[in-house]
Order: C-alpha cells, then sequence, then structure tokens
C-alpha cells in the first residue's frame, strides 16, 4: 500500500507545494519527479509524472513531486529552468534531511526532464540514476547525462521530434527506449510506460 500526503517545503523563493509517496515498508531510495513546462500547463499532477511516482513508491522509494515556483500554490515567477533547477535542488536536499542519504533518483518528463538533467550535474554525490521521458532536448540546453541513464521517447513525439533526441543522445553513445507510435504525452501508453520503469529497478543494485 502506498501512501500520499501534502508537504509544504522551504524553496529558494519561498514555499514550495509538493506530494510524498512512500512505500509501506522502510524506504530503499529516494526518488524526486519534476513536471513538465510550466507556461504550457505543465503541473504536478500531470498524469506521467504522477504514474513515475506510483511506480517509484511501488518499488519501495520515498518519492516526491512538487511544483516548480509560480505553480500551483509554489512562491514565485517562472524561470526559464535556472530558477527551477534551485527549486529542484531544494527538494532533494529535503528529501535527505528527511530520509538519509538513500540511493537518488532524479526524474522529469519533458522540461522536467531537462532540469533533472541540469540539476544533477550539481548533487553530490551523483545520483545514482536518471528517469528521463521525453526530455526537452531541443527547446533548451540539454546537458549530456550519465551512460547508465533511461531515457524513454515517442517514436511520433509532436513536442520534442525523435530525430532531436538522437541527435542529443547520439555523440554520448545513450541508448534511448522508443516506444512505436507514441506521441509526447504517451497516451494510451501508461502502464507500459510503468512496466519499463520497474523492469529497469527490478532486481537492479542501486
Amino acid at each position: 500500500m502506498v501512501t500520499q500526503s501534502k508537504i509544504t517545503l522551504a524553496g529558494p523563493t519561498g514555499q514550495l507545494e509538493g506530494m510524498l509517496h512512500l512505500p509501506d515498508s522502510e524506504p530503499v531510495a529516494i526518488a524526486v519527479v519534476a513536471h513538465p513546462l510550466p507556461t504550457m500547463g505543465g503541473t504536478m499532477d500531470n498524469k506521467i509524472v504522477t504514474t513515475l511516482c506510483k511506480t517509484f513508491a511501488e518499488l519501495g522509494f520515498a518519492t516526491l513531486r512538487f511544483n516548480f515556483r509560480g505553480v500551483g500554490a509554489s512562491c514565485g515567477e517562472f524561470d526559464s529552468g535556472n530558477g527551477e533547477v534551485e527549486d529542484l535542488l531544494a527538494v532533494v536536499q529535503h528529501a535527505r534531511d528527511a530520509f538519509g542519504h538513500l540511493p537518488l533518483i532524479l526524474s522529469g518528463f519533458s522540461f522536467g526532464g531537462y532540469v533533472a538533467a541540469r540539476a544533477a550535474e550539481h548533487i553530490q554525490p551523483q545520483p545514482n540514476k536518471l528517469v528521463l521521458i521525453a526530455p526537452a532536448v531541443v527547446r533548451f540546453a540539454m546537458p549530456p547525462v550519465a551512460h547508465n541513464s533511461l531515457v524513454i521517447h515517442g517514436e511520433q513525439d509532436e513536442v520534442i521530434p525523435l530525430s532531436d533526441a538522437l541527435d542529443w543522445a547520439r555523440p554520448q553513445h545513450l541508448p534511448l527506449v522508443v516506444f512505436p507510435e507514441a506521441g509526447h504525452f504517451f497516451h494510451g501508453r501508461l502502464q507500459q510506460l510503468k512496466q519499463i520503469v520497474l523492469r529497469e529497478f527490478n532486481g537492479c543494485r542501486l
């Protein structure tokens, strides 16, 4: 049984609104999930974000999703990714203060994937794994990521074309998991998305 509870934590520009998903046993890892672009209606209640959170909690991870600055009850204004990286770092610190230095998974969808990848460069020790769903590789200056990152993209992504994701991944020799016929929002494919993430972590040492 996974439990959910609303949380409020201190962010760089004031309070951040979040949701904590807890497994029914002692957490074995921490997962933090970042939502898509706020200026296009992205929030922590996005279906891909909530699917990831439920999946991570089922795996036994203490999982946090949150609203970036200026979204919902979170203070501040949209900052094109720079401030949002600071928000994510504050959430990671909050999680580590609450649960100790368990293995850390950073995850994000679209803009949230870009923010997670940037935040990973500033975290010590480094996150144990990145899970990025349709990361916004063209709209923002997406950095390279660790070779063990799980990156999932839709073949027919209408927002971030698969060709652009491949152009970003190719110099890194980074594999992508491609969902045939899936668009940016993975309509009708969320259960399949969940199974891919479960399979990635089941039996995996973090």
